[in-house]
């Protein structure tokens, strides 16, 4: 059976917050996206982190581990080199898929750019358990699978939450980080009971816990990370900690960052919901569960690498293969979905097209926002007025140009479209021309050019 340690309280390390991070008393441990961090390079207060002790896990948001296609090789051995350069015991996922599309549907690749819902249902069951125990063979540490927040919901959905992820376990072993904010955030968008998911959870599998806070809007819980933890997450998290002792719990905060006396007070806060004494990261604890099956060793790593595994005969049974008619009626769905949200498909049949435009608004806005933070430039030049503006012209943008190659070249795309559609002032126009220019090395759409790929658009419209 996998020792694991009782990891305590903690925080999500952000490059913002990271000197507060240091200097806050109370932090057992810190989790980063593993995504902005590079294995050779990592940043300077992860290493005096660690070399005070501080256990430091990485969380993957890309991998997709929920979609139809099998785990991507690179992005697997991506998520590996980043728990060996922090000595992780452990690396975390999300169930859920962030893109679809390509060979099995003969369509473009989606990108969502957000977690995205898997469907409950049997044949995507099949799939993730596959997809599971693929990362499984190729990650050098346990593997835990976090639960996400939703705003739609899947038609003729089979199981439950509880018994989807229960499912998951017993056929993988796969260990689970159970987000406590994602499941008050399903109640209310949903209309998900969270004291039934906790029921039916395999609780002794959680290697830790999440913490969030958000905001209800016009009858929508927001799940945004930026505000304070309120008192219903805390009733769950009061709820989970009444059913099982987790080996840790962490806060997540990713804007509108507090001083740092409210971060240290909300982490004493949480540490007291949680009831989890000060001073006992670091011990041995065993439960059942969160275990590799046994027919698959961990691979040989190195001293420097992270902690080896030492599994013994597992419960697990091992996940047949998912047959490929499953993966391709997956594919279909998600795709068609994405389609919805990110193109300009239909809503597709059973779901809530309301619930749907909002989704897809939010998505096009946190976009919107991603794009901004990579090139803050273009918000600067097009102005930041509500109906005008920056916010404006992406979306105008955004409602006929999926995102397909990442934020850079999204951003680029964008300062184009907005060059060759939007009305500008001359000296946003002259602007926002030398900017796309210093990145491109190319000269900008003439006028003659602009006005043709107008043209051309109304009439794709």
């Amino acid at each position: 059976m996998d020792r694991r340690t009782h990891l305590g309280v903690g925080i999500g390390w952000r490059p913002e917050i990271a000197d507060t991070i240091e200097a806050l008393p109370g932090v057992d441990w810190v989790e980063v996206v593993a995504e902005n961090i590079c294995p050779g390079h990592l940043p300077e207060s992860l290493r005096r982190l660690r070399a005070r002790g501080t256990q430091v896990i990485p969380h993957g948001v890309s991998l997709g581990i929920g979609g139809a296609d099998r785990p991507d090789a690179g992005r697997l051995a991506d998520l590996a080199a980043r728990a060996q350069a922090l000595g992780a015991p452990l690396v975390t996922e999300h169930i859920a898929f962030v893109r679809a599309g390509g060979p099995q549907t003969a369509s473009p690749v989606l990108e969502a750019g957000h977690l995205l819902p898997v469907p409950r249902t049997r044949d995507a069951l099949r799939v993730l358990c596959e997809n599971v125990r693929i990362a499984q063979d190729q990650l050098p540490v346990p593997l835990a699978l976090e639960n996400i927040a939703a705003l739609i919901a899947w038609p003729d959905e089979e199981l439950t939450e509880g018994q989807f992820l229960a499912e998951l376990v017993e056929r993988t072993g796969v260990g689970l980080l159970i987000d406590v904010a994602n499941l008050h955030t399903n109640h209310v968008n949903r209309g998900e009971d969270p004291t039934r998911a906790l029921d039916e959870l395999p609780l002794e599998s959680i290697a830790y816990v999440h913490v969030a806070g958000g905001s209800e809007r016009d009858g929508v819980w927001h799940d945004t990370h930026a505000h304070p933890v309120t008192e219903p997450v805390l009733k769950v998290l009061d709820a989970l900690r009444s059913r099982v002792a987790p080996p840790g719990v962490l806060l997540e905060r990713d804007e509108n960052f507090p001083a740092a006396q409210e971060l240290a007070a909300e982490l004493e806060l949480i540490r007291e919901t949680a009831r989890i004494p000060a001073g006992r990261r670091g011990e041995p604890v065993e439960p059942r569960g969160f275990e590799k099956p046994s027919d698959s060793p961990a691979p040989a790593r190195t001293p420097e690498a992270a902690p080896t595994r030492t599994p013994e005969a597992a419960p697990t049974r091992t996940p047949e293969a998912a047959p490929e008619p499953a993966r391709q009626r997956l594919a279909l769905s998600q795709t068609a979905l994405l389609d919805a949200l990110v193109g300009a498909g239909p809503v597709p049949e059973g779901f809530d097209g309301p619930r749907l435009r909002v989704q897809a608004r939010a998505l096009t806005a946190k976009r919107a926002d991603i794009v901004a933070k990579v090139a803050p430039e273009l918000p600067q030049i097009l102005g930041t007025a509500p109906g005008t503006g920056y916010r404006s012209a992406f979306f105008s943008y955004a409602s006929t140009r999926p995102l397909r190659a990442g934020y850079r070249r999204d951003a680029l795309d964008f300062a184009e479209h907005a060059l060759v559609h939007a009305t500008l002032d001359p000296a946003a126009r002259r602007a926002l021309t030398h900017w796309w220019q210093d990145r491109t090395d190319a000269r900008p759409p003439t006028r003659t050019t602009r006005i043709a790929r107008a043209a051309a658009a109304l009439v794709r419209r």
